[in-house]
């Protein structure tokens, strides 16, 4: 009889257990969920800000006499910029 008395109180230390993980695991369980759905919903608003930059970054080229006149500009830059000073 020792034996099936040493028996039950293993089963009921390890049912003791068993409840305590019972009655956690799902708070757990609901606080991971939560995380999930909030990091999902900046991963989508960070989706939406790198859209955005994007769209910004890629805009068409300058027209021709735009491209040509900011051309001329360095040009005059770099040719006033290699001159050397006027000695007195």
């Amino acid at each position: 009889m020792e034996v099936f008395g040493g028996f039950m109180m293993m089963l009921s230390i390890i049912g003791f257990f068993l409840t305590v993980i019972w009655f956690i695991l799902p708070f757990v369980i609901f606080n991971i969920k939560g995380k999930v759905d909030r990091t999902l919903l900046l991963v989508e608003e960070m989706d939406g800000r790198l859209a955005a930059i994007e769209l910004r970054l890629t805009t068409p080229e300058p027209p021709p006499e735009v491209a040509e006149t900011a051309a001329g500009k360095r040009e005059a830059e770099v040719a006033q910029a290699e001159e050397p000073p006027a000695s007195q």
